[in-house]
This record gives structure tokens, sequence and C-alpha cells, in this order.
């Protein structure tokens, strides 16, 4: 991956802010590209930092079992790092930029995904369509790293894969929304992170319930017929649901169900149909631009 200091486009105006940010991360989008392996690779990674940079950049990987001081090691500009890990563990774990103030490089969109799939299926059935979302505060004076920590009232909206009410067209109907899709009677596996710096999320299919919940993406600990789960901050999960299969079109939420977070941008809706894009949920359409 290449760490890079570039604008991207935020929705940051529907809540107060910018519609661009002047934000850091990996390859030039908010969340970085989704790293997906087995249980037992051998994952090998190089984080390159360009000379133009003018700051330093690390990279954490949560499925990572090594030393923080070597392989997590700070990377100054003009310079690279390269590191390899096995990933002894299944399940879905965020990843993020460790460099100081981490609070900021996170804060700026320096953060993704990693799923490492497990070996052993049971009790994890095959899902018909797959997405992948991470929740973040939105902050529009990013340069203000102090009052990330300390200003309750410094964020102003939630991030969804890096936009304020991105897959949301009911609350910002004037906006360009993409949508989740499925068909009737699909299962649907959402991988989610919180990236948030400060805050959990209590996530919540409005219409729908949880019909299972895999604590950190690991089928061992999974939960069934769950309404809301809460996923704190730097943790992840997975979550499936089943859409309707007797009605034509239906329409589910996925929300946090703290208010605050929900209609200030963590609203996705999932639009459930028979027509729906068979590309959608699948392949690099994982993660909807």
């Amino acid at each position: 991956m290449t760490a890079m200091e570039t604008d991207v486009q935020t929705n940051g105006k529907l809540v107060g802010g910018a519609d661009t940010m002047a934000a850091w991360t990996f390859d030039g989008s908010i969340p970085g590209k989704p790293v997906r392996v087995d249980e037992g690779d051998t994952v090998d990674f190089t984080l390159v930092n360009p000379a133009e940079n003018k700051n330093s950049h690390a990279m954490d990987f949560h499925a990572a079992q090594v030393n923080v001081l070597d392989e997590f090691a700070e990377v100054k500009p003009g310079q690279s790092k390269h590191f390899t890990f096995e990933a002894k563990v299944p399940g879905v774990f965020m990843y993020h930029c460790g460099a100081s103030p981490m609070v900021q490089h996170i804060a700026r969109g320096m953060y993704g995904v990693i799923i490492v799939e497990p070996k052993d299926k049971k009790n994890y059935p095959k899902a018909d369509r797959e997405y992948v979302l991470v929740q973040q505060q939105y902050f529009p004076d990013v340069e203000n790293y102090g009052a990330m920590l300390n200003d309750p009232a410094a964020w102003k909206g939630s991030l969804i894969n890096g936009k304020v009410l991105h897959y949301d067209p009911v609350h910002d109907p004037k906006g360009d929304h993409d949508v989740l899709e499925a068909k009737p009677g699909e299962r649907v596996r959402i991988y989610f992170v919180n990236a948030n710096i400060n805050l959990p999320v209590a996530l919540h299919p409005i219409a729908s319930i949880w019909d299972r919940v895999y604590i950190n993406g690991n089928p061992k600990n999974t939960l069934y017929g769950i309404q809301t789960y809460n996923v704190a901050v730097a943790e992840a999960a997975t979550f499936d649901l089943v859409t309707p299969k007797d009605k034509e079109v239906a329409g589910i939420a996925i929300v946090d169900h703290s208010m605050n977070a929900a209609l200030r941008g963590a609203i996705t809706i999932l639009v459930s149909k028979k027509d729906a894009d068979p590309k959608k949920g699948k392949g690099e359409m994982i993660i909807l631009k």
C-alpha cells in the first residue's frame, strides 16, 4: 500500500463541514482497500511513504501478532517498510495507521478492514452477498487533534465508507447515493468495522433482525437472533441478515442506533428486490464507491 496525503470527498456539507477533506489515506481512498486472506496464510505487506508526503505513517494490522516497535514502526517520507505475518486467527479486523498522533491519522482516513476467512465453516453458512461497512466520526477541523480527544462537539457527523449518508438517498434525496442490494430470501453478510476514535456503535437493522452475529467475525463466537449489537471502538464484527422471501421489494436501514450518529450520517439502505444488481455484494463490489 502507499500512504497518500490527498483531498477526498466526504459529503461533509450535509453536517456543516466541507464536501472535501484534507485526508491521509492508504492508496487514496477512505477506507483503504479490503485485505482478504485465509486462516493460516502469510500476509506479505509493504507500506510506501512517498517523499512528497509531509508526515510519517505506519501500519497496524489488528490481525497480526508481531512486535509493535518493529513491524508497526513509523515510516518517514521517502522510505518504505516491509514485513510479513501469519494470519492465525479467523475473523474480521481493523487495520489503521499507528503513527503519532494516532487519533489524527485515523480521523483523517487511514483505516480499513482485513478479513481472515475461517478454515472451519461450521455455523458459517455461505453468504449470497457480502458488503463492507466502516464507520468513522467526521471532524471538519482535521488539524486540531486535541479537540478530537477532548471536545465532544468537535465531531459533526458520521462517515460510512468515507462519506456522510453514503448509501442513504432517503435523508438526502438530492444527493448522488448508491444503495446496497440483494434479492428476496438472500443471506447478506456485513463485515463491519468501528473506526470511530471515541464512540461505540449500536448496529441495528431497521425492519430486520440479525440472523447471526459473529463476534470479531469468528464463527466460534456466534450469536443468534440479535436486534442490536454494540461494537466497541476499534472492534469489528460480522453480521448476517436474510432478506424477506415473501416481499417483492423491501427496504432495510442498517443504522447506528445512537441517534446522534444515525441522524448525522450513519444510515445505510439495503434494498431487497427481484432485479437486484447481480454484481453488487460480490468481488470488488463488496465496497460500493
